[in-house]
């Protein structure tokens, strides 16, 4: 669609036209997230407050042109690109730490936040934000609120939703609304919270958002295990958590993985290496001893050909700087990645990987697998060439990666989402009363379809 000239007008009087993109190459950088392509969107604005937004809205549900609101734009499936035009909603402005509270553990944020700030804030008083995506060092906290983030920290400390006690959100048809609580405990009314965490921009627009924090961990130390065998590894991680360790975070690459990121952050790693682990534990100093020693001996018993544990900040950052830039250095391979991020229980992670070594051979493409062990949370990146013929391959292994997924019990996304690139696979893991049910949901809250169409369901 094209809008009209004079709605145009309309949204420069509500934000101010400095806060407008309306040229064709600034309009289209915000046609693409991390990996999907969508429509170039007909304006860009960048509004200061709820009260604009919902403004904007409140237009849009007048004229029914799309509103997709985005935050930096380092999805993986869609979720913040338009299909159809209309207005792309950036939050850049609104980045804005409101409170930090020591005596209550909460910080009050504003959408545009990034979420290695935060972090680095509330560290200066002592205090522990947990959620760490990939992206954690420029993606932003409204953006992992409307995807429920996750990262490595998600096995000990859970995922965005779990610190989320209470938002501001601007709904489609404008209205300004408050939800949850600045209290640790609260159950008045529907969880609407929860709602709209993970929503991904469809149920409304969040201006605000109140989060709980935690004591920053005196210590950790951080295990790098190496195996000969993927199968090892694996089974590994199954035996440490049988074991009643939970470290904080317990991260898993293959084969083809290592080989990426030695390429790009040389680890100085043995040749040969069929998969590593690489764990924290955190806690008191004495702690984390214990746990790194349990955890040593666990992983020799799994056949673990090596396995290195340091205190040392320094060092650790290094090794987790090759596990967080590995997804770009996936590209070292072929030049489209298709990522999806599936999710098995723990003990059927041994037959996930084989069954991902089997499609290698069968698709003729490479087919890596790392990311979050603990918790079951597998990124695999299809690598392939801009052909015809490697993107049907591509297509019958994602779908293939789906079924397996699906019978071993698991879920198609832990913490990507669903956006447009997953969207005709929903219905192999929820039923046709369930997928009903959400678009119900999504009609009451947005009648005229204006925010973020095109999302989550087939359209």
């Amino acid at each position: 669609m094209s809008l009209d000239i004079k709605i145009i007008n309309d949204i420069k009087e509500i934000v101010g036209e400095q806060n407008c993109l309306t040229s064709l190459e600034d309009r289209r950088c915000y046609s693409y997230d991390a990996r999907t392509d969508g429509a170039v969107p007909d304006l860009v604005v960048f509004p200061s407050s709820a009260k604009e937004v919902s403004a904007i809205l409140i237009l849009a549900n007048r004229y029914l042109f799309p509103v997709i609101p985005r935050g930096q734009g380092t999805g993986l499936t869609g979720g913040s690109i338009p299909i159809k035009g209309g207005v792309v909603i950036s939050f850049t402005r609104m980045n804005r730490i409101l409170e930090i509270d020591t005596k209550n553990l909460i910080a009050v944020v504003e959408p545009g936040v990034i979420t290695f700030e935060l972090q680095q804030e509330v560290a200066k008083y002592g205090l522990f934000y947990p959620p760490d995506p990939a992206s954690y060092k420029y993606s932003s906290i409204g953006g992992n609120v409307g995807e429920c983030a996750g990262g490595p920290n998600s096995l000990k400390y859970g995922v965005t939703r779990d610190y989320v006690l209470g938002l501001e959100v601007v709904q489609p048809t404008g209205e300004i609304i408050n939800t949850g609580v600045k209290t640790m405990k609260g159950v008045v009314g529907y969880d609407l919270t929860r709602l709209f965490v993970g929503s991904e921009g469809t149920l409304g627009v969040i201006t605000k958002i109140i989060l709980k924090l935690i004591p920053l961990p005196e210590s950790k130390a951080t295990i790098l295990a190496l195996f000969q065998e993927v199968e090892d590894a694996a089974e590994a991680v199954s035996a440490i958590i049988a074991a009643k360790i939970v470290p904080s975070t317990m991260e898993f690459m293959d084969k083809a993985s290592i080989k990426c990121s030695e390429q790009a952050n040389p680890m100085g790693l043995p040749e040969g290496i069929g998969g590593l682990l690489l764990i924290e534990v955190d806690g008191d100093k004495e702690s984390i001893k214990v746990q790194a020693e349990k955890i040593k001996k666990i992983v020799f018993e799994k056949k673990a050909i090596q396995c290195n544990v340091t205190e040392d900040l320094k060092e650790a950052d290094r090794l987790w700087q090759a596990r967080r830039t590995l997804s770009q250095a996936t590209y070292n391979l072929n030049p489209v990645k298709i990522a999806e991020d599936v999710v098995v229980p723990r003990s059927n992670i041994p037959v996930l990987i084989r069954a991902l070594e089997e499609m290698e051979k069968r698709f003729g493409i490479p087919i890596l697998s790392f990311g979050h062990a603990g918790d079951g949370n597998f990124h695999v990146s299809i690598m392939i060439k801009d052909t015809p013929e490697d993107r049907a391959k591509a297509e019958e292994a994602v779908k293939a990666i789906f079924e397996e997924t699906i019978r071993l019990g698991g879920t198609l996304s832990g913490e990507h989402g669903i956006g447009t690139s997953k969207s005709a696979y929903i219905g192999m893991e929820l039923s046709p009363e369930v997928i009903t049910t959400m678009k119900k949901i999504k009609k009451l809250f947005d009648p005229n379809n204006i925010l973020n169409p095109g999302k989550i369901f087939p359209e």
